[in-house]
């Protein structure tokens, strides 16, 4: 996946912020903020660790669950021209709505 990288099996996604001329790594799926600034690869991994590290023994002094909890659950709201196509699309492929929209996020989420 692009801009993204993964340290001590947690996610995190990378920017450039041309302001300070570093870039910027941002946990994702935590349950508070944890981000890390680098000017290079190295520097991002070993930065992103520092930090990892000490988010999670903050959740662990304060007894939090680190990690979100996802329900596998959410809604979206598309334009009614699309949601026609989609209904078409899906049952083309032989497949219900929700089935070819996991398998569509499946694949555009593991790039």
């Amino acid at each position: 996946m692009k801009n993204t990288m993964v340290i001590n099996g947690y996610k995190a996604v990378i920017q450039f912020d041309p302001e300070i001329e570093l870039f910027r790594g941002e946990f994702v799926g935590l349950n508070g903020g944890a981000d890390f600034y680098a000017a290079d690869i190295e520097g991002l991994k070993r930065e992103g660790a520092t930090s990892l590290k000490v988010f999670l023994e903050m959740c662990s002094e304060d007894g939090v669950e680190p990690v979100k909890a996802f329900s596998g659950k959410f809604n979206v709201r598309v334009p009614p021209e699309l949601h026609a196509d989609m209904v078409v699309a899906a049952a083309a492929s032989g497949k219900s709505l929700n089935q070819w929209v996991v398998e569509v996020l499946d694949r555009e989420a593991h790039v």
